[in-house]
């Protein structure tokens, strides 16, 4: 029987050596034109990929997918069933995509106009890839008594069936304020088929920045977990985080990133599968971006990670490699109307900053950049 010892040194040795050579980074732009691409990789390696385009104010979203072993993504399918019901404007309003059970897509995004009279302002849009996965199911709105939907909802799925649509908005009768505003929940048992009406999500008086975006996510054990900027006596905007450990029934507060400011920052935030035991969560905060470590299983949270330097910061996504790496990106210098830069930095297994980063003009007018790993450790940059 071999050595125990030797085999562990022997692993080490073959680690090390894998881990010191340089993790290439390749560069792509979103296809067909599209602004505000958003990539998830699901457990078959299968890339999926939404993206909008067409007017601003009134553009499409479109859903596609890179198979293994495959160069191209696929030919794209429209995922709004009414033409131009999407939004790009203010970036931080469009669609959002997750992978559930037997990797069907769901998608949410704002709409643009008025629904229905069930409601009072725009629509909370969800489709989800139809049974034969060559097209999406007619849209239909998740919002039943909530009112002014402003910054940009989100939705979280998982291999069990359960789908969660989440978004920000003011309760019936509550003061036309940020204050006021609370996180919703509407939940799916059932794979999207049909939803639950929406529930606060925490009764706690956090408020929420009206023009700021939320992010949902559902890890690989079920667990829930909500970004989201606070809006508390209208000048504290902390990133807010919730967790959920019973399949969205209830939520916690799991971290608070404070930043004192008076007007709306148009913020986003993102989360990426980590380790086994643990999702990565990514926010900007003060012109930063930052990401941190989250371990559902007692709500730890790491000291937040940020890239060296400063500057206008905003919109960071995530990925990470079969190594362990960690791939940051974000968009520099960008604003209402106005496009900026794409910028990365790699940071290693153990979160420090390695040589790998850049920065380069390309970001378009309301968009952002996405990564995601590929089978090999190599990264890839749509933007």
């Amino acid at each position: 029987m071999p050595n125990p010892s030797i085999l562990l040194t022997g692993l080490i040795l073959t680690f090390g050596t894998f881990a010191a050579k340089s993790t290439e980074i390749h560069f792509s732009r979103t296809p067909n034109g599209g602004i505000q691409p958003q990539t998830l990789v699901d457990a078959a390696g299968v890339v999926h990929l939404i993206y909008f385009k067409g007017e601003a104010r009134a553009g499409d979203v479109f859903y596609s997918n890179l198979k293994p072993g495959s160069s191209e993504f696929s030919a794209p399918i429209q995922v709004n069933s009414h033409p131009g019901s999407a939004i790009a404007v203010g970036t931080i309003r469009g669609a959002q995509m997750a992978i559930g059970k037997n990797g069907r897509v769901h998608v949410v995004w704002n709409g643009n106009s008025s629904a229905s009279d069930a409601h009072e302002g725009v629509p909370l849009w969800f489709a989800r890839l139809n049974d034969a996965r060559d097209g999406f199911e007619p849209q239909r709105d998740l919002m039943t008594f909530t009112a002014s939907l402003d910054g940009g909802g989100s939705v979280a799925a998982d291999s069990d069936g359960n789908v969660y649509a989440v978004w920000h908005a003011h309760p019936p009768g509550a003061e036309k304020n940020e204050t006021a505003r609370a996180v919703f929940v509407a939940r799916s048992t059932d794979d999207g088929k049909s939803f639950s009406a929406e529930r606060r999500a925490t009764l706690e008086p956090t408020g929420a920045c009206g023009c700021c975006g939320l992010k949902a996510f559902a890890d690989r054990g079920g667990a829930v977990y909500v970004l989201y900027r606070a809006a508390f006596e209208t000048v504290k905007r902390d990133e807010v985080m919730m967790v959920s450990r019973d399949r969205g029934e209830t939520f916690q507060i799991a971290y608070k990133h404070p930043w004192q400011i008076s007007t709306c920052p148009m913020s986003s935030a993102s989360f990426a599968d980590g380790p086994e035991d643990g999702t990565l969560a990514a926010w900007e905060t003060a012109g930063q971006v930052y990401f941190a470590l989250v371990r559902p299983g007692n709500l730890a949270v790491s000291k937040p990670s940020a890239p060296p330097g400063k500057g206008k910061r905003k919109h960071p996504a995530l990925a990470m490699n079969q190594k362990g790496e960690t791939l940051m990106v974000w968009a520099g210098g960008t604003g209402w109307n106005k496009g900026g830069s794409l910028a990365w930095q790699l940071f290693d297994r153990e979160g420090n900053q390695t040589s790998e980063h850049g920065e380069r003009d390309g970001i378009p007018v309301w968009s952002f950049a996405s990564a995601y790993a590929r089978p090999d450790g190599t990264f890839v940059i749509l933007y």
